[in-house]
């Protein structure tokens, strides 16, 4: 049974209520009509004329997952309350001058409510510039959200906040366990939905990762979950042209932060021509130019990261990679393995050498002293953004603020030299 303080701020289908927390709750028309058609109050979908039951009445299938929406029935939401005032950072750590003014940017557009567009290297320590943004909500009896599309990110900003933050910290995404209210959130863009004008400050982590980017029902998500007085902050290292327009338009403030925590310059990409790559792999077999490489990498001991564009390839790749380094602990992981938070923990603590792995570790994932190769980086599915992402894993950690960083393709892309144009433009606008 839901209690009621753990249904303030949230918004729940008639079958999600006892009748009793019904009674207590506000109501809202499960769907709004205009111009003829039916639009889901709660993620904002068209429910067209496919969309109907036997009793006639429309439904949204965009947010099934999360309880049935439908024309002929009543939304039901719970204000937001007070939480106790409190201090609750923590954190002893130091911010570099770059990122303390990032920071007091960030406190200024809370006192004005000026929602804002933090466009920041990777490694430049976003989380940690969020940190007195996040407090002073949390200390006055707000409420925050910190959210991404994806799940592995919100799982390790959990892990460091949780460090550094002395209150009750709710962490949200499909398979996790039920929400208990607490002034700090963190949770999956899609965990959006099941809030209404809750939060006082919303920070949106990896604004341009999938399934957030170019996603309207996630856009209606974060408007919806806000009060009408409030602050939402977006994080990114790479920008989208929705964001620019916005910034543009004045209706949103940009801060930006073109320099690492540590000072030195992102790391360049090295394109490395490899041809007949895929052949090799379906028959089983290494390009002896690339097995060369990779000799010489497992000299330094440094930990590597191999990407590859597809699941099925990058299962292929490590099976050829055990076989020609049986004595190196090798594992692959994608959005499909079961034990990946397992795998991905082993690597971190150096128990695996050589990770093969898809996009989902393009990003929200620290490795010190990584190198990182890109398979067939010339293949569709590697984006501008996805490589700079994927670049932003190298020269992260203090005590090897560089890495090896190469780009295996037979055929440069659009894609590869915008990349390499925008990570050395930003080491420009640092002054590195």
């Amino acid at each position: 049974m839901t209690e009621r303080a753990d249904c303030l701020g949230r918004i729940f289908t008639e079958d999600q209520l006892a009748a009793a927390l019904r009674e207590e709750a506000q109501r809202l028309p499960a769907m709004r009509k205009s111009e003829g058609s039916f639009y889901c109050s709660r993620c904002g979908s068209k429910a067209d004329g496919e969309h109907r039951l036997p009793a006639g009445a429309y439904y949204c299938r965009q947010c099934l997952m999360l309880g049935r929406v439908r024309s002929d029935q009543t939304l039901y939401y719970f204000p937001q309350e007070p939480f106790p005032r409190n201090c609750v950072l923590t954190w002893q750590g130091q911010l570099t001058a770059f990122q303390e003014k990032v920071s007091q940017g960030l406190l200024q557009a809370i006192d004005r409510q000026q929602n804002t567009l933090v466009h920041a290297v990777t490694g430049a320590g976003k989380t940690e510039m969020i940190y007195q943004a996040a407090a002073k909500i949390v200390d006055r009896g707000g409420s925050v959200c910190l959210a991404s599309p994806r799940i592995d990110v919100c799982l390790e900003l959990y892990r460091r906040i949780k460090e550094d933050f002395a209150c009750d910290i709710a962490l949200l995404y499909g398979d996790s366990e039920p929400y208990v209210r607490s002034p700090l959130v963190i949770a999956t863009t899609h965990q959006l939905l099941r809030f209404y004008r809750a939060f006082d400050l919303l920070i949106v982590d990896e604004v341009d990762a999938f399934p957030y980017v170019d996603n309207p029902i996630l856009y209606h998500a974060v408007k919806q979950a806000v009060k009408t007085e409030s602050t939402t902050i977006f994080l990114t290292a790479t920008s989208t042209d929705e964001l620019d327009k916005k910034v543009k338009k004045g209706e949103l403030q940009r801060l930006s932060l073109p320099r690492r925590f540590h000072g030195n310059p992102l790391t360049v990409p090295r394109k490395v021509w490899l041809p007949h790559f895929q052949k090799q792999v379906e028959k089983g077999k290494l390009s002896p130019k690339l097995k060369k490489i990779l000799k010489e990498q497992r000299k330094t001991g440094f930990p590597l990261l191999v990407f590859a564009a597809e699941i099925q390839r990058g299962q292929e790749i490590a099976g050829i990679l055990k076989r020609h380094f049986p004595h190196e602990k090798i594992g692959f992981v994608a959005s499909t393995t079961e034990n990946r938070l397992e795998l991905v923990e082993q690597f971190r603590q150096k128990e695996i050498s050589i990770l093969v792995t898809t996009t989902i570790l393009e990003r929200g994932v620290t490795f010190p002293s990584v190198d990182v190769f890109v398979l067939e980086a010339n293949h569709r599915l590697f984006s501008r953004s996805a490589l700079v992402q994927i670049s932003g894993r190298v020269g992260r950690s203090m005590d090897r603020p560089t890495g090896q960083l190469l780009f295996f393709h037979d055929g440069s892309t659009s894609a590869i030299e915008k990349a390499i144009s925008e990570i050395k433009a930003m080491n420009r606008e640092a002054g590195l």
